[in-house]
């Protein structure tokens, strides 16, 4: 980050959602009830999965890791965005910006290697369930777990290492309410376009990559329930349908910002917002709304939180 010495642009302006103050209001009650319900949402699952002994298993051990990355989903851009709706220059320091680029690509990353991990834990339990606790061994779920960190890191430093030393001498408004590269890049002084590439090449390929990997996985996963007949076909199915649809949340923006051809300042910010705020606060109640087992967990959960309380 020493590289932020050489550029005379020592802070970044947001240009924000909207000028509108009456849909700031709203988009500031709204964001702040997501922001709190994603937090309490995904802490509970984490407790939960934490204090049942009977949900320590792979798939619930991979759900709590993706939950605590779901906080850090949000904390990372929804509390300066909620802030930043009611001031009128919105700004952050380099090296602040830097920070926000870093942890959201190193989130990025291991929330992508924890879906994978989440579809190979279904695709053993349902092709190969005779296999499955010898293959999805605790030391498997570490193996995971430590990759998945591992890919985010350097996923995130790689990309940095080219960017961060960058002059930015002359314009410095982001059309965004957080800092990520795409827009970060253009405005350096020089010519970027290989830099752009690199960034489409990394953080798009990866995402497109991760995302037709898992898609291919859930059809091979599909087909083999429709194979049988037995009646935890429908339970499986119902548990397939709410990872794919977290798979769709997750990757539909990621695929839109570094792919795109060209700009879509106005869509761009919508995904955005809804990548920020609603998607962490659906992955908890799309991961539990059909689980009765983490249901009846959590609600015991929230019980115990409560006597807890009352003693205390």
């Amino acid at each position: 980050m020493d590289g932020a010495n050489h550029s005379v642009v020592s802070e970044f302006v947001f240009l924000g959602l909207t000028n509108s103050w009456d849909i700031q209001i709203l988009l500031f009650v709204f964001s702040s009830i997501l922001y709190v319900a994603s937090m309490t949402g995904n802490s509970l699952i984490v407790f939960t999965v934490a204090s049942e002994p009977h949900l320590h298993s792979p798939m619930y051990f991979l759900l709590a890791n993706l939950s605590f990355i779901d906080m850090g989903v949000s904390s990372a851009m929804s509390p300066k965005m909620i802030y930043d709706l009611f001031r009128k220059r919105k700004v952050i320091s380099f090296r602040g910006c830097i920070t926000q680029i870093f942890f959201i690509h190193v989130i990025g990353g291991v929330e992508m290697v924890l879906l994978m991990a989440m579809a190979f834990d279904r695709y053993v339990a349902i092709c190969k369930p005779l296999h499955y606790l010898s293959i999805m061994s605790p030391r498997m779920c570490i193996f995971f777990l430590v990759a998945a960190w591992v890919v985010g890191l350097v996923h995130s430093v790689v990309q940095l290492a080219f960017v961060v030393t960058l002059p930015f001498c002359g314009p410095n408004e982001l059309d965004s309410f957080y800092c990520d590269f795409p827009w970060f890049i253009k405005l350096a002084c020089t010519d970027t376009h290989k830099l752009e590439f690199m960034v489409t090449a990394n953080s798009g390929f990866f995402s497109v990559f991760s995302f037709l990997t898992l898609i291919i996985s859930y059809i091979i996963i599909i087909l083999t329930v429709q194979k049988h007949s037995s009646g935890g076909s429908s339970k499986a199915l119902s548990t397939l349908s709410a990872h794919i649809t977290v798979v769709v949340l997750f990757f539909g923006p990621l695929i839109f910002f570094y792919t795109r051809p060209s700009p879509f300042a106005h869509l761009e910010k919508f995904l955005a917002f809804f990548d920020a705020v609603l998607t962490p606060f659906l992955n908890p109640v799309i991961y539990t709304l059909r689980n009765q087992e983490m249901k009846a967990a959590m609600r015991r959960a929230c019980r115990q939180l409560v006597s807890y309380r009352k003693i205390s």
